[in-house]
């Protein structure tokens, strides 16, 4: 089911008030002293009335869980309080995300952190960015206005707030930090080789970015329910995004010019990015799509010692761009690093190997990238939606997408590149053969989707799209292979299975099917385990040790809970089984579920249930111990990178990491000084919401909706997140009466 071409078609109706929104805006007298000043507010700075004048017409309302409900006259108005609500919950997160995204974290933690930043300004050029905000429609360049005021506005009366670098917020800073995903394709740079090369040293790349090392997933899932499939016959979206934790904030963003948004806004950004409307709502996955590329560039030195590159039969000059970091030295004071960095028109080289450079290629659209973000949360149905997404600005985002008209679709990012097929881009194509550059960008209709699917439900587990609606999934065959490098996940089959198990779906069961505790993983491996210690002979010294393991699992119905001690075993077998396998798999070709399944040995599998026995013995006095005596959630402190201690509270979560195939995903190790497990990833925003003529929806945050550990929204929801029970969410103003803590305008 192709939806049509929508490229070129005027985007009108979508803007709604957007391009109206800087002429109904009402001019601000400058130099007038803020409502209630004295006559000596007339020496304020000009942009402190102007931020004064636009408080007043903001309302922020906090209901009885803290979360911040923002309404403003213009959409201007409603992102100016959304900035200043967020600042309130967590300045230091948003400071913390804008000091990674314009490459300055070096200022605030040292050299350590210079290639970080380094990597960062490769791509993002704050000159450029100045120049997009200049050329920015007038609405946007109104809205970036009002997010740098509500910010600014923030840091002015909360002078006990104290920065650690960005004193002062410009609005073109808004456009370093576009797309709401956590990481992002940039990361996919290795940060060692970039050293390597920039630093002329050599620099072994680390486990992590080999891959090798037992990680949880980063991903979300997202189910998109068809009326035909519900038992009100209204449609059903399940937001679950598993992103490191208290890394968004839940709110609610309403104007008098149609915005009314609520979900999850990523600290810092002025749009929800994945949450609903009264009529329509979104819900991003990230996608195994391949749509960042690099390119093996073959360097020539001239006589004269200018670099050029092989492109075709002719020499390109190699682009050469100073960049200047600065860096926090031991005493506190700033050192500056300069560097002299490379370019081709592939992109930026960020490594070298076998001899050539690495020519890294990824989307860089910041100014279609923020309109796109910000206009799509006041689509109103699928149609709306598709219109925005002509932007093509979005690379890493797969879509659940579900209307009050009983729309639903799965849909994948908009950014992508036209390639060759006949090249492998998962690994360096040849630089010098242009027939390996990207040739413009797919139609949207090109793209593999399912749109209204006759089975009733779409959905992703940041799993392949050939599964995403059962039946009428788009077909593998269809496609270019770039369109996917992610494969399948032990969620996939989960999300099948419980999505194919009724047809009279309603909230409810949406929440309890996202909670479902089957782990496909271990029903798929466990049974090699226990045939492997079938086989060893009587009298064998390892069929006697392990004989008790073995016979929990055996009768284990791969389920997990709190009180589940075949849980915990499973668990500490997986992990002890991965890590030795996972360069064998890689050399392979195979996902670490099937080369576990399919080559490991028998002697391998009970080497590994051997030292998971042993391992939960030595930590906790046998191998029987219910997982949830193993498994926390502990939130001790602000912090973005939290201390944990088994001797402080902590909550028992009873599902486990997303690579097992459990949907609730919670990513938890031990660290420290600690031998419980404690979780920093996973579920966080979790949300199901009902599109009928009245939405209804309800909702659950990792801890809660501040991040200052006085306050009574700390962690109010931790039993909530734990046990699964989402919270009603107060939507329309009727839902707020009698659960408001504060209403206030913003500085007051």
């Amino acid at each position: 089911m192709n939806h049509p071409q929508h490229e070129g078609l005027s985007r009108r109706r979508v803007l709604g008030g957007a391009a109206g929104l800087a002429a109904g805006a009402a001019t601000v007298a400058v130099g007038l002293p803020p409502d209630g000043a004295s006559a000596d507010s007339t020496r304020i700075a000009p942009d402190s009335v102007r931020r004064h004048r636009q408080a007043a017409n903001v309302t922020i309302t906090r209901d009885d869980w803290g979360i911040p409900h923002v309404v403003g006259k213009t959409d201007a108005d409603a992102v100016f309080g959304m900035m200043y609500a967020q600042a309130e919950d967590d300045f230091n997160r948003i400071e913390n995300n804008y000091l990674v995204s314009l490459g300055r974290l070096a200022e605030a933690e040292g050299e350590s952190a210079i290639w970080q930043d380094l990597r960062q300004r490769l791509f993002v050029d704050p000159e450029v960015l100045k120049r997009d905000h200049t050329r920015s429609p007038a609405w946007l360049r109104k809205l970036m206005q009002a997010w740098a005021d509500g910010l600014n506005h923030y840091l002015e009366t909360h002078p006990e707030v104290r920065p650690r670098v960005i004193k002062r917020f410009e609005p073109w800073m808004a456009l370093s930090f576009s797309e709401g995903s956590i990481g992002g394709d940039i990361e996919r740079v290795p940060l060692t080789q970039l050293e390597a090369f920039y630093g002329d040293r050599a620099v072994e790349m680390t486990d992590e970015e080999r891959g090798l090392l037992f990680q949880e997933p980063k991903g979300s899932n997202g189910m998109a329910i068809a009326p035909s499939h519900t038992r009100n016959g209204h449609a059903l979206l399940l937001i679950n995004p598993h992103t490191s934790f208290f890394f968004r904030a839940e709110q609610q963003v309403t104007s008098g010019e149609g915005l009314n948004a609520y979900g999850a806004a990523t600290w810092g950004q002025f749009f929800i990015y994945q949450g609903f409307n009264a009529n329509a709502g979104w819900m991003h996955t990230s996608s195994g799509v391949d749509n960042v590329d690099e390119f093996a560039e073959t360097i020539v030195t001239g006589a004269n010692g200018r670099r050029s590159y092989r492109y075709g039969n002719a020499l390109r000059p190699v682009k050469t761009k100073k960049i200047t970091l600065s860096y926090r030295t031991a005493d506190g004071g700033q050192a500056r690093r300069d560097f002299t960095t490379f370019a081709t028109h592939h992109g930026p080289i960020v490594r070298e190997a076998d001899g050539k450079w690495i020519a890294f290629s990824l989307m860089n659209k910041p100014l279609e990238a923020l309109q796109q973000s910000f206009l799509r949360t006041k689509a109103r149905n699928y149609s709306d939606y598709l219109e925005v997404a002509g932007f093509k600005a979005n690379s890493s985002n797969n879509t659940l997408f579900a209307d009050s008209k009983g729309e639903i679709a799965f849909l994948m990012p908009q950014f992508m590149p036209v390639r060759d097929d006949r090249f492998d881009y998962r690994k360096p194509v040849d630089g010098s053969d242009p027939a390996t550059d990207w040739r413009g960008l797919h139609s949207l209709k090109s793209l593999p989707q399912a749109v209204n699917p006759k089975n009733g439900w779409a959905f992703n587990a940041n799993n392949w799209p050939w599964t995403a609606a059962g039946a009428d999934s788009p077909k593998a065959t269809d496609y270019p292979r770039y369109f996917d490098q992610a494969g399948e996940n032990p969620r996939g089959p989960q999300a099948i299975r419980v999505l194919s198990a009724r047809r009279d779906f309603t909230p409810q069961t949406l929440i309890a099917a996202a909670f479902d505790t089957y782990l496909t993983a271990f029903a798929r491996l466990v049974p090699g385990l226990i045939t492997a210690w079938d086989r060893l002979p009587e009298g064998d010294r390892q069929k006697a040790d392990l004989a008790g393991p073995i016979g929990l699992l055996r009768g284990w119905d791969h389920r997990w809970g709190a009180d589940s001690t075949a849980t915990s075993l499973a668990v500490f077998w997986g992990e002890a089984l991965w890590a030795p396998l996972a360069q064998a798999a890689r050399d392979a070709g195979l996902s670490m579920w099937d080369y576990l399944a399919e080559r490991a040995t028998d002697a391998q599998r009970l080497t590994a249930l051997k030292a998971a026995a042993e391992r939960l013995t030595q930590d906790f006095g046998g191998w029987q111990v219910p997982w949830g005596e193993i498994n926390r959630f502990q939130r001790n402190d602000g912090a973005i990178v939290q201390t944990f201690d088994d001797a402080k509270p902590s909550s028992p979560v009873p599902f486990t990491s997303a690579q097992w195939g459990s949907l609730a995903s919670f990513g938890a190790r031990r660290y420290p000084g600690t031998k419980r497990y404690y979780g920093t990833s996973g579920n966080s925003f979790v949300a199901v919401v009902e599109f009928g003529p009245r939405l209804r929806a309800w909702a659950v945050t990792a801890g809660g909706a501040s991040g200052h550990p006085g306050s009574p929204h700390f962690n109010d929801q931790a039993e909530r997140y734990a046990s699964g029970n989402l919270r009603p969410v107060y939507f329309y103003p009727d839902d707020l009466k009698g659960h408001i803590e504060r209403s206030y305008r913003p500085g007051r």
